[in-house]
């Protein structure tokens, strides 16, 4: 499985593509950030998001885009903003009829490093680990694009486990219904 991981942002979208089966170790085949010029107009920056993922999406043919949902912070604007990134990446996938995965960032986060609330140095570090790499993908929002391609294969793998064993059912243990 090839995942496009990405981490929508309107002046940095970071992105990771990772491919993954059951049994063999994920690894990285291409990661980078895709930047638009603050001084732009807000529709000029999102369709240099939308022609940066197709272009990605050309070259790497992934079979799931994985996508980090919207973090809601305590700026109403930058949330819609980044509303309006997601969409553009969202718009990219459905034109390449790749289906969507979204993920909320503490999942992400939480499938990854193990915490909810982890900081973005934990995340790459983590993403350097988890994909053998001699250092963790740079600049940090790369890491987070590749973070969340990592998450959806984890979780895939998390939900081909048979019951009572991975992370619904704990290791070990028999679930009790």
């Amino acid at each position: 499985m090839i995942v496009l991981g990405v981490d929508p942002g309107t002046h940095v979208t970071g992105y990771g593509v990772v491919v993954g089966g059951d049994d063999a170790p994920a690894s990285l085949l291409e990661c980078g950030v895709i930047r638009t010029s603050a001084r732009r107009p807000l529709a000029e920056r999102l369709l240099e998001i939308f022609e940066g993922v197709c272009e990605v999406i050309e070259r790497t043919r992934p079979d799931v885009i994985s996508v980090e949902g919207v973090f809601y912070g305590r700026n109403v604007r930058t949330t819609v903003t980044l509303g309006h990134a997601r969409g553009a990446i969202l718009v990219a996938a459905a034109r390449s009829g790749i289906p969507v995965a979204e993920y909320p960032p503490a999942e992400v986060k939480n499938t990854v490093v193990g915490s909810g609330v982890a900081r973005k140095e934990q995340v790459a570090f983590m993403v350097q680990q988890h994909l053998s790499l001699v250092e963790p993908p740079q600049p940090l929002d790369t890491s987070d694009g590749v973070a969340v391609a990592l998450c959806h294969i984890l979780r895939s793998r998390s939900l081909d486990r048979p019951e009572g064993t991975g992370r619904q059912g704990g290791v070990g243990r028999k679930r009790v219904d």
